[in-house]
């Protein structure tokens, strides 16, 4: 028996910023035209994109002489928020942590001078520092090895790409808030879960802490349980729009009950605050309660981080008034926390609600049952939602 404490694994890097000269590539481009991109190191910057970890990249050049270099290699398209200049390699490094809004713990820097690493090390110690000779090495490392790669993970650059012209786009717009919405030409689908998007459903109980109406995470055996498991619903919200995609955007979990559907957890990207995607959702579920002849019931448990979500229930209709349909509803299949007393069971009287004007919704009727196998791993029974 070993007295020795297991030891947790390294959190997972987010993004990976590179130095260039003798690093990214060989050779120093001032004094050679002709860099030389190794293959091993392209190996590793296509490898780590496709596993959804960033990369940037801060240099000590002239940015446009570094940056057509990088584009006649055919990876400049691989790295967002690049600081390519004369200053301190550490600011550098923080303006990259800034403007990705990731924490130093989350950050990675390679570069091959010592004295380089030294000094990002001293000013950002929380950020992970390696010698250009690891390049190659970086994929078999556990922290830059995700515990699961889902779509949106392989799309998160092009992601954030779309997000930084979404906001350069809406810096310039002069019209309302509303309008900017509009030209955004935004579709919102819902479907329901199938077996390989249980992942992605997983990720949004975790992540989502301000737009979690109960900070209940829900782990992938507790979502297979109620896919299988008779009158529930898992949904999942995906958003994009004429810069891109979004992603997954929202999770539903919704049990039916004979007088009242009881909404067990809505969450959301607090990525998508702005696009109102909450109240839509919100809105599409009263919606749906009441062409189906339900009440809503919907569980709220204050985490003091998700006040928003509160609001957004209660400026929805829920409320805490008495109803007889409150009696047919009891805890069931849960996530790690489950239902406990200081869980608020909110209760509305469903009407009818108008459709979106900002967004074009695509979504199934949840008053009809779900389709025979829904969200069992026969990808052939139905198409997947659309994103």
């Amino acid at each position: 028996m070993s007295d020795t404490a297991p030891v947790d694994p390294p959190a997972t890097v987010k993004c990976l910023v590179w130095d260039l000269d003798n690093t990214l590539w060989r050779g120093t481009l001032l004094e050679d035209e002709d860099v030389v991109l190794p293959d091993a190191v392209r190996e590793v910057i296509v490898g780590l994109d496709a596993r959804g970890i960033l990369q940037s990249v801060c240099s000590r050049n002239s940015h446009d002489h570094a940056w057509a270099r990088l584009r006649a290699l055919g990876v400049a398209d691989y790295f967002v928020v690049p600081e390519i200049g004369w200053g301190r390699k550490s600011d550098a490094v923080r303006r990259i942590t800034e403007q990705l809004d990731f924490a130093p713990a989350t950050i990675a820097f390679i570069d091959d001078q010592p004295a380089e690493r030294a000094e990002v090390a001293h000013h950002l110690p929380e950020v992970r520092c390696y010698p250009a000779e690891d390049a190659v090495k970086l994929l078999g490392l556990p922290e830059f090895s995700p515990r699961s790669v889902t779509v949106d993970s392989r799309q998160r650059r092009t992601m954030y790409q779309a997000g930084f012209r979404r906001t350069d786009e809406q810096a310039r717009h002069t019209g309302s808030h509303e309008d900017f919405l509009r030209s955004l030409e935004m579709v919102m689908s819902i479907g329901r879960a199938t077996d390989d998007e249980l992942t992605r459903v997983e990720e949004l109980t975790l992540r989502t802490s301000q737009m979690n109406a109960t900070g209940v995470h829900y782990p992938d055996e507790a979502l297979r349980a109620l896919l299988a498991h008779p009158g529930h619903e898992v949904l999942v919200t995906t958003l994009e729009d004429r810069f891109g995609p979004h992603g997954a955007v929202g999770v539903v979990l919704l049990e039916k009950h004979a007088r009242a559907w009881h909404l067990r957890l809505l969450a959301t990207s607090c990525r998508v605050v702005a696009f109102g995607v909450g109240t839509i959702l919100l809105n599409w579920l009263a919606d749906q309660a009441a062409r189906a002849g339900v009440h809503l019931l919907a569980d709220f448990r204050a985490t003091g981080r998700n006040r928003m979500m509160e609001i957004a229930y209660r400026f929805a209709g829920l409320d805490d008034r008495p109803c007889d349909c409150r009696g047919g509803v009891s805890g069931g299949p849960g996530g790690s926390g489950g239902s406990g007393a200081d869980v608020q069971l909110l209760h509305l009287v469903a009407g009818r609600r108008d459709a979106p004007t900002t967004v074009r919704l695509i979504a199934p009727d949840l008053t009809d049952p779900a389709p025979a196998g829904a969200g069992l791993p026969d990808r052939a029974r139905r198409p997947g939602p659309v994103g």
